[in-house]
């Protein structure tokens, strides 16, 4: 701390003195935590001082004097709380606080005037909230984000990590930001804060035009649109411009700007009426949201002629296209007008462009196209005169595919075989592309067939049965048996044609379908691959059709119905849901076209039993007693159970379930050999349930403590030490804690350094238990872990960093007051004193002042203004210790002096003056500096020798109040 004195209080615009004789005035500021403190506070209020005056025996004579207080008030408040908690009987343990801090300054508009719970922030920056939490145990952190309606978990999952940072935050991430802190005690915690996020895109102008009709031979008016549109938020401001000339609304009779009625500032429109000559030019649109958040202005100019007209193409293609697989194909789009030059564009209706799409100008080319690649392409024009210009093609991929036939017996009689003297019919459908090419010939024996009286050949409607031919025969006689062929194929070739061959004979009879008697019901276990089968007869075999008939579920494959060419349904991995009736039936489908058959088959799915719980862990102390209960949930077969009670490869007993649904074994008192993984197996013939239970003598995990008021503390330049605190969480569950081992590491190092710190008696429930750690090297972070300790042995640890961290608030790092602002750096007066300082200046100093009475300036500021300030300290004094003291003639001169503090929680800096009589025994102070770190003692001892100031480096170590409040620390 260093401090400038002589004959005045002085600041960068004046001085501050009393003027009572023989009386004393005090000046005093609060500081709210310790220089050289590894705790970064976030209050303003860091160093408070106090200025007091002294008799003086020499007229101009004087000295200062500098204390540390301890204010007592916190740390009373903090152990009256903490004996509360005591008598309630849950220690420290409190439910969660939270609130939110974010990095960084908002970037607000002002007159918009958000509240505190907005942040603002450019569009690309990085986000950084910090939930800042309280509550013991510690508390489980959870950031999640509502948008509207939806919730937004980040990428599908939340945060737990006290901060939430997202770089380059885009827009659509802003939103309503929610820090969740649960702890099991009382209700969670939840805080929130909105984020806006900033941004201005490029505006863009439009330009539309209105041309009215000759009415009565007397004007012929032309009206132009321009149209600027930008997305912001905030919301956007616009102006325009005609070359250099700002235009206003009003400025000019043939302009007219204005909003259209139902938007909100989404964008302006500049009217140019009945257009003259000078409306020729170039106009531009400056987009601006005030600079907030140092988002530039954004402009777009545009050149209004008497060419200006909004855009036409055609396209050099016909429409539609149809091509076969393979091939490449190209599409041109031109442009035939427009002005400006319109930009051309190619869209897919459904869907992006092809990958292997490329692109040149208006050219379009796609090698090797695929049946995918079909669909509808539009070339788009735009020059933001007008409407775009859209023009379109189809373009058709060549494709044969799905052939498959059914026979339908003669439909005016009830049977559903073939009869000579009765007519059948023979269908034959595949699916093409485009339909219209599709043409389809018949042939027997390998022979054209042509349609005649008797064997007529027909197209279904396209409407009722597409890519569908039938071949008649009517009165059907013995030498018409034979294979009849269906060729489906496309007239423009390129395709390879589809033959499906149909067998018409005295052995061709309609399906029939049976489940084999050892198939049905079919029993599995959960997990193997099973193979359900249906027999089928008949000639042709027709496809089969497997689904769910006990209830509307899918099959195996997703489908509701899935196809079999054998009649076989092959399931992988069975599951328990799988179990139930499955129908088989036959499809007209490259068969009969009559009434499907079917069949039923059960499947049976067999599994071992559920059982809870699957795993639980028991901690009890030794003579203890415990029972472990394993309860069946579900199983298949259900009867009969038999259960096996283990300690490890130990047999401890073995039965059977009768009609209870649970089996306990009890432990009346534990020991050394009873402890260990206890396993009960519930087995049928599926298999075996397995409860697993982990009696074990172990103390739980401690709990540390991580609300500490002023955890650090330094009392060596390079060396810091820190307290430890934490509970034991459920202490009685198992034996007594006789100790605990503490490990501890530098951050990045591999070697633990360990030690016993002894318990005497029994650890209460929420009691908190504090180890001073010692000797850590400033500002390494360490790695601290801490294991309990009873007779059965070590429990769980608990690891945790503490860290050194110099204080992040300038005001903490470093306190400069020159005495310029109007609070005079948040000093504040005595309230017991005699008299105030007053704050000065050259122009109103007393018409008595002498070159003795102190310098006629301050140190290093001008002499201009005069404020007089009178404020009253709140709070409550306590011991005070002497730092240092100078006395002696100062002269007109300013004299520094420096000296050494070690606070060690919240302190005060008190200045005491006490004048002589007469003006000549006015003292006077003026910029007073404390910063972190060593004072330099060459640098005191130089310039107390050349200014003559009388300056004491004073170390002082306050061990009792040390200790004093190390005991009574309010906590944070």
């Amino acid at each position: 701390m260093s401090v400038w004195s002589a004959g005045l209080l002085r600041s960068a615009r004046g001085r501050r003195r009393g003027r009572t004789d023989g009386r004393r005035f005090l000046l005093r500021r609060a500081v709210p935590g310790h220089l050289g403190s590894a705790r970064a506070r976030v209050e303003r209020a860091w160093l408070a001082a106090g200025l007091r005056k002294v008799p003086l025996r020499p007229p101009w004579a004087g000295y200062v004097h500098v204390h540390v207080k301890m204010d007592l008030l916190y740390g009373l408040v903090w152990l009256l709380t903490v004996l509360l908690e005591g008598i309630s009987g849950q220690g420290v343990y409190a439910p969660p606080t939270v609130r939110i801090v974010h990095s960084g300054l908002a970037c607000n508009i002002e007159e918009e005037r958000y509240s505190e719970r907005v942040y603002t922030i450019r569009e690309g920056e990085t986000l950084e909230l910090t939930c800042l939490v309280t509550g013991h145990p510690r508390p489980q952190i959870r950031w999640t984000k509502t948008a509207g309606s939806a919730s937004d978990r980040f990428q599908d999952s939340s945060v737990f990590n006290e901060t939430l940072r997202i770089t380059n935050i885009q827009r659509h991430q802003g939103g309503r930001y929610y820090c969740k802190a649960e702890n099991g005690l009382g209700s969670p915690a939840i805080k929130s804060i909105r984020v806006d996020v900033y941004y201005l895109d490029d505006p863009v102008v439009t330009v539309h035009q209105s041309i009215g009709e000759a009415k009565e031979q007397f004007y012929y008016e032309r009206t132009v649109f321009l149209r600027c549109v930008a997305n912001s938020n905030p919301p956007v401001r616009y102006s325009w411009r005609r070359g250099q000339e700002v235009l206003l609304q009003g400025s000019d009779k043939g302009v007219e700007i204005y909003e259209p009625f139902f938007t909100q500032g989404e964008t302006k429109i500049l009217k140019l009426k009945n257009l003259r000559p000078q409306d020729y030019a170039n106009y531009s649109c400056i987009a601006s949201v005030r600079s907030v958040c140092n988002i530039p202005d954004k402009m777009v100019s545009f050149r209004l002629s008497n060419k200006t007209a909004s855009p036409s193409i055609k396209l050099l293609v016909d429409d539609p296209i149809v091509v076969n697989p393979g091939e490449a194909i190209t599409l041109v789009c031109v442009t035939t007008g427009g002005e400006p030059a319109p930009s051309l564009t190619w869209v897919r209706s459904f869907g992006t462009l092809p990958e292997k799409t490329v692109l040149n100008g208006g050219t379009l080319t796609i090698p090797a196209i695929t049946s995918d690649d079909a669909g509808t392409y539009s070339c788009i024009a735009n020059n933001n005169v007008g409407n775009p210009a859209k023009k379109s093609t189809n373009i058709i991929v060549r494709a044969l595919k799905k052939g498959r036939f059914w026979i339908t017996p003669d439909p005016y009689h009830k049977d559903d075989n073939i009869q000579i003297g009765r007519e059948v019919k023979i269908s034959c459908q595949v699916e093409a592309v485009p339909s219209e090419e599709l043409t389809f010939s018949w042939f027997k024996n390998g022979r054209p067939l042509r349609s005649s009286e008797r064997m007529v050949i027909t197209q279904t409607d396209p409407d009722v049965s597409p890519g569908t031919t039938n071949l008649d025969i009517i009165d059907l006689k013995f030498t018409d048996f034979g294979t009849y062929t269906c060729v489906a194929s496309l007239k423009g070739g390129g395709i390879s044609d589809i033959s499906i061959d149909v067998n018409i004979s005295s052995s061709t009879v309609p399906p029939n379908l049976t489940v084999p008697q050892e198939k049905s019901p079919l029993v599995t276990r959960e997990g193997d691959t099973i193979e359900l089968q249906c027999q089928v007869t008949g000639k042709p075999k027709p496809i089969i059709l497997w689904s769910r008939a006990d209830k509307e579920v899918a099959m195996p494959d997703g489908s509701m119905q899935m196809e079999s060419y054998d009649g076989t349904l092959r399931i992988v991995n069975v599951s328990r849901e799988m179990s139930g009736m499955y129908r088989c039936q036959t499809s007209q489908y490259n068969g009969f076209n009559v009434k499907p058959r079917e069949a039923l088959v059960q499947l049976i799915v067999q599994y071992p039993p559920a059982v809870e719980p699957a795993f639980l862990e028991i901690r009890q102390g030794q003579d203890r007693g415990v029972t472990m209960s394993c309860r069946v949930l579900r199983a298949y077969p259900i009867r009969v159970l038999t259960y096996e009670w283990r300690l490890g490869n130990k047999l401890l007993r073995t039965g059977q379930f009768d009609s209870q649904e649970y089996t306990e074994y009890p432990v009346k008192s534990l020991s050394n050999e009873n402890y260990g993984v206890y396993n009960c197996s519930i087995i049928n013939e599926a298999g075996a349930g397995r409860c697993s239970f982990l009696v074990t003598g172990k103390a739980y995990a401690p709990e540390f403590y991580y609300d500490t008021y002023n955890p650090v503390w330094q009392n060596r330049h390079r060396v810091y030490s820190y307290s430890l605190q934490w509970t034991q969480m459920n202490p009685d569950a198992v034996d007594r804690i006789v100790a605990y081992r503490l490990g501890i590491r530098q951050a990045g190092q591999q070697r633990w350094w360990e030690q016993e710190i002894k318990i005497n008696g029994n650890i209460q429930k929420g009691e908190l238990i504090t180890y001073n750690l010692t000797e850590l090297i400033k500002p390494e972070a360490y790695e601290v872990r801490l294991t309990p300790l009873t007779k059965f042995g070590e429990g769980d640890s608990t690891i945790r960093v503490i860290k050194y961290s110099a204080p992040v608030n300038p005001h903490l790092r470093e306190f400069h007051c020159g005495f310029e602002d109007g609070n005079i750096c948040l000093f504040t007066q005595d309230d017991t004193d005699n008299f105030d300082w007053t704050k000065q200046s050259t122009a109103t100093r007393n018409t008595k002042y002498t070159p003795n009475t102190g310098p006629n300036a301050d140190r290093s500021g001008s002499k201009e203004g005069v404020l007089n300030v009178y404020l009253r300290l709140k709070g409550q004094t306590t011991i005070e210790n002497p730092l240092w003291s100078s006395s002696g003639n100062k002269g007109q001169r300013w004299n520094e002096a420096h000296v050494n503090i070690y606070p060690i929680t919240s302190f005060q800096l008190i200045f005491e003056g006490i004048r002589g009589p007469g003006i000549e025994g006015d003292i006077a102070i003026d910029d007073v500096s404390i910063a972190e770190g060593e004072c330099a003692k060459q640098d005191l001892a130089t310039k107390n020798s050349v200014d003559g100031a009388v300056g004491i480096l004073v170390h002082i170590w306050l061990f009792p109040i040390i200790v004093l409040v190390s005991i009574l620390s309010p906590r944070r």
